[in-house]
């Protein structure tokens, strides 16, 4: 269905809740501290999503390649590979941005919980899935928002109609 307010104007875009995904991660390693900021490379060690049209798990192996950049914004570049409840693999990409004030890093790396409201955490996610079960998510364009712990994220993704 295309939402319009008129026929001429272009459809009105709707987020569809996609998945929550919890994500146990490791440390950040600091790969160097280049001219554009500092290079981090966070392993994915595992976890879950959960919704109501795709559930399984997050893959150990994936990463996330992040760019600190002087401004204190983190580009967020990650890889996953996701396999779902009934054994379909499906490969997730995303990139995104995070930032907020210059002490809100800092603290859920220091292992404090920290409101989500309190920094700006977006991402954009894609797919590569072979099985016809989920080809389907070939074809769609996701969103996300997130939080940030010390050793975990949790993302909700939402499917763009």
């Amino acid at each position: 269905m295309i939402n319009r307010r008129h026929p001429e104007e272009p459809p009105v875009l709707e987020l569809a809740p996609l998945f929550t995904l919890d994500v146990r991660l490791a440390a950040p390693k600091t790969v160097y501290n280049g001219p554009h900021g500092e290079r981090r490379l966070i392993d994915v060690l595992g976890g879950t999503f959960t919704g109501e049209r795709l559930s399984g798990e997050v893959l150990p192996g994936g990463a996330d390649f992040q760019l600190v950049r002087p401004d204190g914004v983190a580009e967020i570049d990650v890889r996953a590979a996701l396999r779902t409840d009934e054994g379909d693999l499906v490969d997730l990409t995303g990139r995104g941005l995070r930032h907020g004030p210059a002490e809100v890093p800092a603290r859920p790396a220091a292992g404090e919980q920290v409101d989500p409201a309190s920094y700006y955490f977006r991402e954009c996610r894609f797919f590569d899935a072979g099985a016809p079960r989920v080809a389907w998510l070939n074809r769609v364009v996701t969103v996300a928002h997130g939080a940030r712990a010390r050793s975990s994220a949790k993302i909700d993704v939402f499917e763009v109609r």
